[in-house]
């Protein structure tokens, strides 16, 4: 059988986290507040956020005058008609015109309005998306978290038991040598301290692992050092479970995050029905135009017959830039009439999204509902299996020492004394696992009662 080649490298870390000095354990608080700082999608969120700002600066921008300019230089050579004059020349010569334009929306369906109140939703729903990325990440933390914790008192109870046994090694020797018990039962001890062992390197394992995961999640570039404080108990110190499931609810709509994404998706889906249909509208645009031209050519000077008789140098630049302007302002109506259905079919699209975002909106009210009742019956049964556990393990515990009593007077073999401690170790195991079980479903109970995860 191949051997694990990993599992050197995974000791090696683990007794390399252990032989350094923990200058710092990390609290629940601390991590979770750390996570929400460098965690990369809270991160591209918040650019989300800087994202639906210029796109608000874009629908503002709509209620403001658009000014243009423009100017140009040509070269005319051959016949040409003088831009400034109007009569066909054969000469070369120069022209410049230049111009400026502006331009803006008397009315347009309301357009600008709603596409602007349309850009205020969006801020707000990639301020809650934020939020809601901020939650998971929170959760995710303190899962881990407890994870590790959950696997560094599993990693002690193995080492107990290993301890336990190695002390029932020499006493089986004892035994033997003296003749109160045969000496396969002290094999069997033997083997028992073998399984044990493993069972300890199990759970050293288990816990690097749990550690690098939240390392990880936490973007941590060092983690061999990482570790976390050990104040975490069982306990619902918020009396969360004395409110009743539809207090609970109750209290969820009205601030659950996702609830709020639904609703803002649903406030843009009818914005972008009042956009769409204000494009049926007709529209009303005011316009003011400047334009002046200069030309560089020579003026030619003609008889009363119509005879060029000399030419006099063109008037100065500034003097031909304010005798050769022209202005021309008015409104323009525009009237849609028929423009191939798309007007209308972006409307009709548009109520489609609407009604889709109605019914979003209710599964997620439905959803939370679901989630509530849920939530709160995992975490009264996560309470009565962490009870019973208890209850359970007191009895295994006195149903252990009463067999390892028999079996140091040679009344019980090693098989049944076996038998009787792995019965131990498993609800010892089971106490733990229903404790952090329980810990993590009050959080999430409170979480929808509206407790954070963490205190500021």
């Amino acid at each position: 059988m191949k051997k694990n080649s990993w599992i050197p490298f995974v000791l090696m870390l683990v007794f390399g986290m252990s032989s350094q000095a923990q200058s710092k354990k990390w609290t629940l608080t601390e991590c979770v507040n750390y996570a929400l700082e460098h965690n990369i999608s809270i991160k591209q969120t918040e650019l989300d956020i800087k994202t639906s700002t210029i796109d608000k600066r874009g629908a503002i921008g709509s209620f403001l005058p658009s000014l243009n300019a423009n100017a140009s230089h040509s070269w005319n050579i051959g016949l040409n008609q003088d831009i400034t004059t109007g009569l066909l020349q054969n000469q070369t010569t120069q022209f410049t015109s230049a111009g400026a334009n502006v331009g803006i929306d008397i009315y347009k369906g309301l357009q600008n309005q709603n596409a602007l109140r349309r850009a205020n939703l969006y801020i707000v729903g990639a301020k809650y998306q934020l939020l809601k990325m901020q939650e998971d990440v929170a959760l995710n933390v303190a899962n881990a978290f407890l994870q590790i914790l959950f696997n560094k008192e599993n990693l002690k109870v193995q080492a107990e038991q290993l301890s336990i046994n190695e002390k029932q090694l020499v006493r089986s020797k004892e035994l033997v040598n003296a003749g109160t018990i045969p000496k396969g039962d002290l094999l069997d001890v033997k083997a028992t301290l073998a399984s044990d062992n493993q069972k300890v390197i199990t759970a050293e394992n288990s816990l690097l692992i749990s550690k690098l995961s939240l390392a990880q999640l936490l973007q941590l570039d060092n983690f061999l050092d990482f570790d976390i404080a050990d104040d975490t108990e069982a306990k619902d110190e918020n009396s969360i479970l004395l409110q009743s499931p539809s207090a609970i609810y109750d209290k969820a709509k009205e601030q659950r995050t996702e609830l709020k994404i639904a609703q803002t998706n649903l406030e843009i889906a009818e914005k972008n029905v009042a956009i769409a249909k204000g494009a049926l509208l007709p529209t009303l645009k005011g316009f003011y135009n400047y334009s002046t031209r200069i030309s560089y050519a020579d003026i030619a000077l003609r008889n009363d017959t119509g005879n060029v008789i000399g030419t006099q140098s063109p008037p100065p630049f500034f003097t031909q830039f304010g005798d050769n302007k022209g202005q021309s302002f008015g409104a323009q109506l525009s009237i849609p009439v028929f423009n191939g259905f798309s007007a209308r079919n972006n409307v009709e699209r548009s109520q489609v999204s609407l009604e889709k975002s109605k019914i979003a909106v209710e599964q997620q009210d439905l959803d939370l509902e679901r989630n509530v009742y849920t939530a709160f019956t995992d975490a009264k049964g996560a309470l009565n299996a962490h009870q019973s556990a208890i209850v359970a393990l007191e009895s295994r515990q006195e149903a252990y020492h009463y067999a390892k009593e028999k079996f140091d007077v040679g009344l019980m073999n090693s098989f049944d004394l076996n038998q009787s401690q792995t019965l131990l170790s498993t609800a010892q195991s089971d106490v733990l696992r229903t404790k952090y079980d329980y810990i993590f479903k009050i959080k999430i109970l409170e979480f929808y009662f509206g407790i954070p995860i963490i205190k500021n």
